[in-house]
């Protein structure tokens, strides 16, 4: 077996293991911290919206020896304003020019076929309308909207209503970090952007589902027991699909990875770094979320039911009488929650008894 998988081994019987919910509070401030810096930037810089849902023109030239530099010049000074050249794979150029309505977009037709030195009947030219892009963003919303019910509810039946709410609001904060690092970067918000944030829901809670159901089967009558608190059956759950988290996320990104920085990079291809920009980013904040914030909120909120709270307080008045007993181990009343899980642990591996017993 490989060191790896070894180590999932390891982590799935319990042998090793970190904390992650005792380190809760820490993960929540990184979270509150990205998501607040997405939210300043969003206000400040706002995003860079493509002209599917500004309105404008985008023009397509013949091959010419016209550099995008020189390009993007003759068309900023014929539009008066900022435009996008894309240098396409055939030498042609795709130009886009936002706010423009017919009559201006034909004069800025013939004033690029000038520059370029090419006839204006080679260029050919479509004006996209406003109300178009609106028509795509109230459908993304209205798509994102119904996606969160079915999440919500579907979560609530398969598992419990407070899965369901730090599922929820492990969606929220990828979205959010996402949208932040478009705003950050200043790529152009198109349609591609609108498909990759859509298509990076799924796999957001495909981790998040999967510890739920090792946490749902782990913790199935957990109050009949005196060996572990909830928040340590959770942490457990999530040491035992670590490796998998990481490697599925691996997989995913790898090839999302080609698509951003070499097709997107280098072949200059923007519908690609439109879907792989978002792509990219929302995969890599899903398997934080999954591991850093869904899971120790579903422990956060479940610590707090009485039942629950009631089985804490044995688990650690069981295990404070243990060391008690053995006289040479602190008691794990008095332990850090993380200390009190490495010491349960190790009383799990000797099959619950004190070390020094010979029952």
């Amino acid at each position: 077996m490989s060191r790896l998988g070894n180590l999932g081994a390891r982590l799935y019987r319990g042998e090793v293991g970190y904390d992650f919910v005792a380190k809760r509070k820490l993960w929540y401030g990184v979270s509150i911290l990205i998501t607040i810096t997405a939210i300043v930037a969003l206000g400040v810089r706002g995003l860079n919206m493509g002209i599917e849902f500004r309105g404008g023109a985008v023009f397509t030239t013949p091959a010419t020896p016209v550099s995008v530099a020189q390009a993007q010049d003759i068309t900023e000074e014929a539009a008066g304003h900022g435009s996008i050249v894309q240098k396409l794979g055939n030498g042609t150029m795709r130009i886009q020019v936002a706010d423009l309505d017919t009559q201006r977009a034909n004069d800025i037709k013939g004033e690029i076929a000038d520059g370029l030195g090419v006839s204006e009947e080679s260029i050919t030219a479509e004006l996209v309308g406003p109300s178009w892009g609106a028509q795509i963003a109230n459908k993304a919303w209205t798509g994102l909207a119904v996606f969160m019910i079915l999440v919500v509810i579907y979560l609530a039946i398969a598992f419990e209503w407070r899965m369901a709410l730090a599922a929820l609001i492990a969606l929220v904060h990828d979205l959010t970090i996402t949208v932040g690092v478009y705003s950050l970067v200043g790529f152009e918000v198109t349609p591609g952007t609108v498909i990759g944030l859509l298509t990076i829901l799924g796999y957001s809670l495909y981790d998040t589902v999967v510890v739920f159901d090792g946490l749902k089967e782990g913790s199935k009558d957990i109050t009949k027991q005196t060996r572990f608190t909830y928040s340590e059956m959770a942490n457990r759950s999530l040491n035992g699909t670590l490796v998998r988290s990481i490697n599925t996320t691996v997989v995913a990104l790898l090839p999302v990875a080609g698509l951003l920085f070499i097709g997107g990079g280098f072949l200059g291809a923007g519908m690609l770094n439109d879907i792989s920009l978002s792509l990219f980013v929302g995969l890599a904040a899903g398997a934080y979320s999954s591991i850093f914030i869904a899971t120790p909120l579903v422990a956060d909120f479940k610590e707090r039911d009485p039942q629950i709270k009631a089985l804490r307080k044995r688990v650690l008045a069981k295990r404070a009488a243990g060391a008690a007993k053995d006289g040479d181990e602190p008691g794990a009343a008095d332990l850090p929650e993380g200390a009190a899980t490495a010491l349960a642990g190790q009383r799990a591996r000797r099959g619950g008894r004190p070390t020094g017993s010979r029952g």
